[in-house]
């Protein structure tokens, strides 16, 4: 695991918002259209909007990398 800030990065990078979680360089996460800024991020879970993923979002997204790996 690594961290890294981010600043005047955000368009370059693709980065939209924090926490933004990257499995192999891909953001597991994504959502189409979501334009880059510094910014906190918002993820859709089961339980409804939430600050992070759940947990089981997570196994799901590391499981479907560890296939595609």
């Amino acid at each position: 695991m690594s961290t890294r800030v981010i600043a005047d990065e955000a368009e370059r990078t693709g980065f939209t918002g924090s926490p933004m979680i990257l499995i192999n360089g891909h953001d597991p996460f994504a959502e189409t259209g979501t334009i880059p800024s510094l910014a906190c991020r918002i993820h859709h879970t089961p339980d409804g909007l939430a600050g992070a993923p759940g947990v089981d979002q997570l196994r799901r997204a590391l499981g479907a990398a560890a296939e595609g790996a």
